[in-house]
């Protein structure tokens, strides 16, 4: 059982963290970024402050995600962040060091869990488990997983969209993908690029997500925003207006492969589970989740009722903090280089 007012939960996303303290709540949520001065290797700035930095700075300094699809591109670099972010949210580590429980992806390999577990213990941590995100998504947004009935999560993040069936404290069946949030804003900065000609930032694909994008055309079809970029015939700084229906077609691709996902964990669910899913339906958490008419789309792809968590951004987060005291609920076992719960 984790008594310590110490231990804490983190939700390392490839988009943001964060950071869950037993007994307090969430007391951080920042962005996955780190600058690191080039010549000396030294941390310049991380989180938000790293962030505004994307894209703008200086040859010295680089600007860097250092997860990628919801794992880790860059070991030391999310070491420095991990260890950063825990003392910005406990203070200096002191003799009694915090145990810590991290997120993964429901699909990892045993080498990408060891090395989320080996950095949260390089950073810091007493002790270090990993728990997959569907899991914590569940968790996180008030469902009961213990009893022997059948619970549907989608977790959109940024890296990573996992899809699980949960019973009896377990993941029955899931399915991870590569595509997500990282994934739609790409496919936006790639139509803009073919159909008008313009390079824009995947910041600025994001904005145009967030405020006009949709994935179907029920409502928001004539809203419109300004994105500025680079015009790739004169090189020049450019403005072009662009609408939602167009973010509906950028996103066609991406979207789709997500409803797949979900189709085909439908598709390998038990009967008797599936019959459990008629009434309750998916629920959605992760950024993801706040996408335009993707609840809408789900539920005629389906034929199921689709609910959008309270705060699905925070779900995965809440999650891993009241995996803290459940651990007689959630089945442990010993995986690769240390303890994990899962089935």
């Amino acid at each position: 059982m984790f008594g310590l007012g110490q231990d804490i939960g983190i939700d390392l996303g490839t988009a943001s963290v964060l950071v869950y303290v037993h007994g307090k709540g969430i007391v951080l949520r920042e962005p996955s970024v780190v600058a690191i001065d080039r010549n000396t290797g030294q941390i310049f700035a991380v989180g938000e402050e790293a962030r505004r930095m994307l894209g703008r700075t200086p040859g010295n300094i680089i600007a860097l995600r250092p997860l990628k699809d919801g794992v880790i591109a860059d070991y030391d670099s999310t070491e420095k962040m991990l260890r950063y972010f825990i003392e910005k949210a406990i203070g200096r580590l002191g003799f009694i060091r915090p145990r810590i429980v991290v997120c993964i992806p429901s699909g990892v390999t045993g080498v990408e869990e060891r090395a989320v577990r080996q950095a949260a213990l390089q950073a810091g941590a007493r002790q270090a488990y990993v728990i997959e995100e569907p899991l914590a998504a569940a968790l996180g947004a008030g469902l009961d997983i213990s009893e022997p009935n059948g619970s549907m999560v989608l977790d959109i993040g940024g890296g990573t969209t996992d899809v699980a069936i949960l019973s009896l404290g377990g993941i029955v069946c899931s399915n991870s993908l590569r595509v997500a949030g990282d994934k739609l804003d790409e496919a936006i900065v790639r139509y803009i690029r073919r159909e008008h000609n313009l390079m824009i930032g995947e910041r600025s694909a994001e904005e145009l997500k967030i405020h006009i994008g949709t994935v179907h055309l029920s409502a928001r079809t004539e809203e419109k925003m300004d994105v500025r970029g680079r015009d790739l015939v004169t090189g020049l700084p450019k403005n072009v207006t662009i609408t939602s229906k167009e973010i509906y077609i950028a996103l066609q691709e991406p979207v789709q492969q997500i409803v797949g996902a979900v189709k085909e964990v439908l598709e390998k669910t038990p009967p008797e589970l599936s019959a459990d899913l008629v009434n309750k339906g998916i629920v959605m958490t992760g950024g993801g989740a706040l996408l335009h008419g993707l609840d809408t789309l789900l539920a005629e792809e389906t034929g199921l009722p689709v609910h959008i968590a309270e705060d699905p951004i925070s779900c995965v987060a809440l999650g891993t903090g009241k995996s803290l005291s459940m651990m007689s609920i959630l089945k442990r076992s010993d995986s690769v280089g240390g303890k994990r719960f899962r089935v």
